[in-house]
């Protein structure tokens, strides 16, 4: 049977020595498959692993098949985010903590990337959002996240104010720390932590998540996500934007974040036997018996 991914790119956790050893491991072994092994640039300065050709985030996704992310779920996000536009799959080894979707424990790598280069694995599309922020007739940013974009209060603690309008129709007047737009996949990160609803990746949704709202009846909502969302700034001192835990900008009274779904997605490469909701139980210690 032919191989499904005949050029891999690696891509390993941003400024860590310790994915050199199991980069250096894993990309010798896809050489011994018959892949061509790229790696990121970035990742080859931090880490010293430089036996295969050195490219960019845009030359990954002009020549490659599938790209191997080796670290945590930031660095998913983060290859996500780059890669989006060109539509490589990505395939995640566990070297961080929780691993909600760098689904492949270390110690396994080999044995999953055998099963998934004879062909045997599972794709699946996530959707991403799109995110604008606008200040008067200027465009401040646009970009896109996989997990979430977060409005939220700055250092000095006081409630930021937002009006909320879904597709043109006034929604509420929000005081509260922030609002989190989370898309299926971020349902789980912070989202979860501020009392929003679990969405299976199937789910063609958003969930528009308060933070510590003022009035308490503020509680989250799922949306359809063809929903277009606007968040207009009424008071904010010192207010944040931020995508998939990133800092995108700094707001002002006034300013407008537009989210909608985005038109780019995200292809996962799950390995044999993976199981979404097995994943769920591990990862939040369900079914765990009482001590």
């Amino acid at each position: 049977m032919a191989i499904p991914f005949r050029t891999v790119a690696l891509i390993g956790r941003y400024k860590s020595r310790d994915v050199a050893a199991p980069l250096a491991r894993l990309g010798r072994y896809l050489v011994r498959s018959g892949c061509t092994v790229l790696i990121d640039s970035e990742t080859a300065a931090s880490s010293g692993v430089g036996q295969f050709p050195v490219v960019s985030f845009d030359q990954i996704g002009k020549r490659a098949d599938l790209a191997v992310i080796l670290g945590g779920d930031g660095s998913l996000l983060s290859a996500a985010r780059e890669l989006a536009p060109h539509g490589t799959p990505l395939v995640g080894i566990n070297q961080g903590r929780l691993g909600f979707t760098t689904d492949i424990a270390l110690a396994s790598m080999q044995e999953s990337m055998a099963a998934i280069l004879a062909g045997d694995f599972k794709a699946e599309r996530r959707a991403m959002v799109d995110v604008r922020v606008r200040r008067g007739k200027a465009e401040l940013i646009h970009t896109v996240g996989l997990n979430d974009a977060v409005v939220s209060k700055g250092a000095t603690g006081r409630l930021i104010e937002m009006r909320v309008s879904i597709d043109g129709a006034f929604v509420y007047d929000l005081r509260s720390d922030g609002l989190i737009m989370s898309t299926p996949t971020g349902s789980t990160a912070y989202a979860l932590s501020s009392n929003g609803p679990i969405l299976h990746p199937g789910v063609s949704g958003f969930a528009l998540v308060p933070i510590c709202p003022h009035t308490l009846s503020n509680r989250p909502i799922t949306i359809p996500d063809r929903c277009k969302v606007q968040i207009d700034m009424v008071s904010a001192i010192e207010a944040k934007l931020n995508v998939d835990g990133q800092p995108q900008a700094d707001l002002l009274a006034g300013d407008r974040v537009c989210l909608r779904r985005s038109r780019h997605t995200v292809r996962f490469i799950h390995p044999p036997g993976y199981d979404y909701f097995e994943m769920l139980r591990v990862k939040l210690h369900w079914s765990e018996s009482a001590l």
